[in-house]
């Protein structure tokens, strides 16, 4: 089903979630946040389809076996991730017609996304590394939000 659909009031999505995660801002020391956990907070919103962890080029090879054996698909970019990252989850709110999309992020530049989202009738979910690391504005434009560790 097309977008143009979706926001017309067509049926509702039905095809799982998908879960984008912020590499640079969610794997700090600060935080120390299981890869694991994240996975799980997300598919408790539904059947995991999409996983992906977003990484810059300086990320250690030990973490993206790590994350690849977790389950994630690893997108490691020259670029600017935030970028790469909003992108993708708008393309896959056009395309994959899901039923959730979670972000897991600190940064509210992931807040047009999940409006995106919001308005093709995509339930959203932030996902933050901790109650230090919460976005207030990101926690807003959700549907949803779970704080790791509360």
């Amino acid at each position: 089903m097309d977008l143009l659909n979706r926001l017309s009031g067509g049926s509702e999505s039905t095809e799982g979630v998908g879960l984008f995660v912020d590499g640079p801002n969610v794997l700090r020391d600060e935080f120390d946040v299981d890869l694991a956990d994240v996975r799980a907070a997300a598919e408790r919103a539904g059947h995991l389809r999409t996983c992906r962890l977003y990484l810059n080029e300086r990320a250690p090879p030990g973490l993206i076996q790590a994350a690849e054996a977790n389950g994630y698909e690893v997108v490691v970019t020259s670029g600017d991730v935030d970028v790469k990252l909003a992108v993708d989850v708008t393309r896959f709110v056009c395309e994959s017609d899901p039923a959730v999309v979670a972000v897991a992020s600190r940064d509210t530049d992931f807040k047009p996304a999940l409006e995106v989202a919001n308005a093709a009738g995509v339930r959203t979910l932030a996902i933050a590394p901790g109650t230090h690391g919460r976005s207030d504005a990101l926690r807003n434009a959700a549907s949803d939000a779970v704080t790791l560790g509360e």
